[in-house]
């Protein structure tokens, strides 16, 4: 690709943020040319921008960055996708490369190694960084359903099954099944185990 490549950075911290908009500005064919905090800004950005990469951060408030790349692979599919995380949870690289992801980095690899998969990704290669591929790999797919993992976020902040029930239309029954085959699965001991180490592995 010839000129100068267009980007947009979303990240929730600040100094993060300016750090590597600073950072990609150094080379000569890249451009920082929008920056988000949140991610339910980044399609209203990039529709704004007319970019040609996105790097998205996956911790942001408003949106995590795999729910903004889904959001814009559906909108704008030419734009390239590069999610960067600070947590090498297997369960993200699955879930970035379901919604559409090109890349996926950790935070704090070298700038040179972002600058060239922002190129490559242009190239239209995938780029996904080898130790993350080899841990995502070794566990394995995520065992929950869509529905288990739905319940399991509504958990998280300590719901009744009365509470969670209302809250997603579904019986304190249902509700209750899938809690416990959810608990069965992770081979752990409560509801509160079940979303800590669903967490910790990415899968929800």
């Amino acid at each position: 690709m010839s000129g100068t490549i267009k980007v947009l950075l979303a990240e929730d911290q600040s100094m993060v943020r300016e750090a590597l908009a600073a950072l990609l500005g150094l080379e000569d064919d890249i451009e920082v040319v929008a920056q988000v905090a949140r991610g339910d800004e980044v399609l209203t950005a990039a529709r704004t921008h007319d970019i040609d990469v996105a790097l998205l951060d996956i911790e942001m408030p408003g949106a995590t960055g795999i729910e903004a790349a889904a959001r814009l692979h559906s909108e704008i599919p030419e734009v390239k996708l590069v999610v960067l995380t600070t947590f090498g949870r297997p369960g993200y690289l699955r879930s970035a490369m379901e919604a559409g992801a090109d890349a996926f980095l950790v935070k704090d690899a070298p700038a040179a190694q972002l600058a060239d998969a922002i190129r490559r990704v242009l190239r239209g290669e995938r780029v996904i960084d080898p130790v993350l591929a080899a841990n995502a790999l070794a566990e394995g797919a995520n065992p929950l359903t869509e529905r288990e993992r739905e319940v399991l976020r509504a958990a998280a902040d300590g719901s009744t099954n009365a509470e969670l029930a209302a809250a997603l239309h579904l019986s304190q029954g249902t509700v209750r099944n899938y809690l416990s085959t959810a608990i069965q699965k992770l081979a752990v001991r409560n509801r509160a185990e079940a979303v800590r180490v669903a967490r910790e592995k990415g899968w929800l």
